[in-house]
């Protein structure tokens, strides 16, 4: 959240100087097949390594940098397409060499600005990350959703009055950016790391330092008998995984359900989207319900690439089940940095004070401005 501490500000600018090596790493390969408008299965043909207690060993560092210039949803001109052609292609990488040649324009000046900040590779050559519904577009909210959504409240809404937290979403608070959100490229911060131990894959991630510690059992119906009441929910949900063959398979329930529109502070969700993920709805308002459930799958296609899919359902707020897919590339040389959030995040308060003042000068002035 570029706007929000001097902290996180900081913190960016550390991690800068890995940037150029995190941006640089190579796209996972995919098979571009010749017609552009199909998505083909992830391909189950790569045997991994295997841990030392037999499972496929998936870990490593796998930050998502390197494909945050793609959208969630698809733009319209490339119509139903899942791929670039060609020409689309090469005009994207010279576009990221272009951002290139102005980044290192800022390294010799010895000013390191939001170039790096922010910066991705070409990204491949997907038009977006939504593979279903096949248009490649989110699935439009139920009826009920969208009005929660539009009544909605946070720190990226026009016009908010800002009395209390209660108008702050939960990555405003540094408490969560919302699941699956926090799984899906930002900004910055996009630091993916897996560990893995018998019986536990663990999901370092590096903004706001979330760990998703992931009990592995032997099939979903081993799963379904672990789940918690359903009254129990954490913002991050209860993820539990099994595998089928050389994937990781990932079911999340007990997600924390909510909305924006609500004036009770913990009534208040993540939102399953977040704007800072190109081509989401903005806001950060979209609810979530008690349905909200997600199934992601996690396969090595290569010794450096994994095919990372989720399915996300919740039948109260989008209309269908929605799919996205990322290539995730193994770069060891990333490095996670401090993401200090809560310290020195000053900026709750000085959001209600500035408004609360405006308020009182309206009013002296008989609400004319």
């Amino acid at each position: 959240m570029t706007k929000f501490t001097i902290t996180k500000s900081l913190m960016a600018l550390s991690a800068a100087a890995l940037a150029l090596t995190a941006a640089s790493a190579p796209v996972a390969a995919q098979a571009v097949p010749e017609d552009l408008t199909v998505m083909p299965p992830v391909s189950t043909d790569y045997q991994p390594g295997r841990t030392a207690w037999g499972d496929p060993d998936l870990r490593g560092m796998w930050p998502i940098d390197n494909i945050a210039s793609l959208p969630m949803n698809r733009p319209a001109q490339y119509g139903d397409r899942f791929w670039l052609t060609d020409e689309e292609y090469a005009a994207r990488a010279a576009q990221a060499n272009r951002s290139d040649q102005a980044y290192a324009a800022e390294d010799e000046s010895g000013t390191i600005g939001m170039g790096h900040w922010v910066e991705s590779d070409s990204s491949g050559r997907r038009t977006n990350l939504v593979v279903s519904p096949a248009n490649g577009q989110l699935p439009p909210l139920t009826p009920q959703a969208q009005a929660l959504y539009s009544a909605g409240r946070s720190s990226w809404t026009p016009n908010t009055q800002f009395n209390w937290v209660t108008e702050f979403d939960s990555w405003d608070r540094c408490v969560s950016r919302g699941f699956p959100a926090s799984m899906f490229p930002f900004r910055y911060n996009n630091g993916i790391q897996v560990k893995q131990s018998p019986g536990y894959v663990v999901i370092n991630l590096e903004m706001i330092h979330d760990a998703r510690v992931i009990p592995i059992v032997a099939n979903k119906a081993a799963a379904d008998a672990r789940r918690w009441p359903a009254a129990v929910e954490a913002w991050m949900g209860q993820s539990i995984g099994w595998w089928e063959g050389n994937t990781l398979v990932i079911e999340t329930t007990n997600i924390k359900s909510g909305d924006s529109a609500t004036r009770d502070a913990f009534a208040r969700n993540g939102s399953p989207l977040n704007m800072a993920t190109l081509g989401v709805p903005p806001f950060n308002t979209i609810p979530t319900s008690k349905q909200a459930r997600s199934v992601e799958r996690l396969t090595m296609t290569g010794p450096d690439s994994i095919v990372y899919e989720v399915t996300y359902t919740d039948p109260e707020v989008f209309t269908a089940p929605w799919t996205a897919r990322l290539d995730w590339t193994r770069n060891e040389e990333y490095a996670f940095f401090e993401y200090a959030c809560h310290e020195g995040n000053v900026q709750i308060r000085n959001y209600i004070n500035a408004s609360r003042a405006g308020v009182q000068l309206s009013g002296e002035r008989g609400g004319v401005e």
